[in-house]
């Protein structure tokens, strides 16, 4: 058996920077006095003359990136999830969102999993935040592979786009030949009982789970949704059609993450029974990352267990 690789989202951040500061040098990336945290030390050590650090002042960042791709650049702004969609919202809407700016956030350490830093830090409402931006494409890579993936592919696409990593080393789960399709969800595993929707480090638990389903001789569909907005409606709707019933997991707020995205776009075109796991409208805590996902049920047994429930 294969030894599995656990690396975090946030490191295939940085690897996929140092990938466009060789081939792009229009990339310039930018941090928040967190470069250790996100990684982005990395491209600041190859790269110096195309960092800039703007210390902890989140808003100030984003108009700098702002400043720089009016200037032809290609700005990477990079801070917790929790500062850079929180604490510079407005920045964010009315300087990059509202002209279109091609700015590309770098937000790590999101979700449940920062998990000794507490409630404060615990982004898990970054996804509804950035919904709500007219133009702002979201992706949420499941693993290091795709992450890396993603930031190549966002530096290609002209707008503004926010892209969520995480800080906990997850299993990688593609492989080095993976390529990335900008908008599309990609189907990891067939079956027709049920469509499990994942996104983030949710798609390795729902893998798990298919397994573990499968032994119950439930066939459940696998779907990795990388790209959260746009969302890939051909994709969803096809499961949605051929299962039935859809059951939806993130580690954000059940509340206007990728659930709620589906739900919007099946209640409007094919109406479908819709079960969202994620964290149920609550603050997190300080605790070791693993011990968190299980608690708030953002582990594969959870996902077996509804996924069982939901065909009962």
């Amino acid at each position: 058996m294969a030894e599995v690789i656990s690396k975090a989202t946030r490191e295939g951040y940085a690897a996929g920077l140092l990938e466009l500061g060789k081939t792009n040098d229009k990339v310039v990336v930018l941090d928040a006095d967190l470069a250790g945290a996100t990684k982005t030390a990395v491209f600041q050590k190859e790269y110096s003359e195309r960092f800039f650090d703007c210390g902890i002042s989140e808003q100030n960042l984003m108009g700098v990136a702002a400043g720089l791709s009016l200037s032809g650049y290609i700005p990477f702004a990079s801070s917790f999830a929790m500062f850079a969609a929180g604490r510079a919202f407005e920045q964010i809407r009315n300087s990059i969102g509202y002209p279109g700016l091609n700015v590309k956030i770098g937000a790590t350490h999101a979700g449940i999993s920062v998990g000794e830093d507490g409630a404060s830090h615990q982004c898990n409402e970054d996804i509804a935040l950035m919904r709500t931006i007219p133009g702002m494409t979201i992706i949420n890579p499941a693993d290091f592979i795709e992450a890396k993936a993603a930031v190549i592919a966002a530096a290609e696409h002209e707008g503004p786009v926010y892209m969520r990593f995480g800080r906990l080393a997850v299993p990688v789960i593609f492989d080095e030949d993976y390529k990335f399709e900008w908008g599309k969800a990609k189907q990891l595993k067939d079956g027709d009982d049920l469509a499990i929707i994942a996104t983030g480090l949710m798609v390795n638990e729902a893998l798990i789970a298919h397994e573990n389903l499968k032994k119950k001789g439930i066939n459940a569909r696998v779907i990795n949704v990388h790209t959260i907005k746009p969302l890939d409606e051909e994709t969803i709707l096809k499961a949605a059609k051929e299962t039935g019933k859809v059951l939806v997991c993130e580690e954000h707020n059940i509340i206007g993450g990728l659930g709620g995205a589906v739900s919007e776009l099946l209640s409007s075109k094919h109406p479908t029974k819709v079960v969202r796991l994620g964290v149920n409208d609550e603050f997190g805590h300080s605790g070791p990352a693993k011990d968190l996902l299980k608690q708030f049920g953002l582990s594969a047994e959870n996902i077996e267990k509804i996924a069982t429930e939901m065909l009962d």
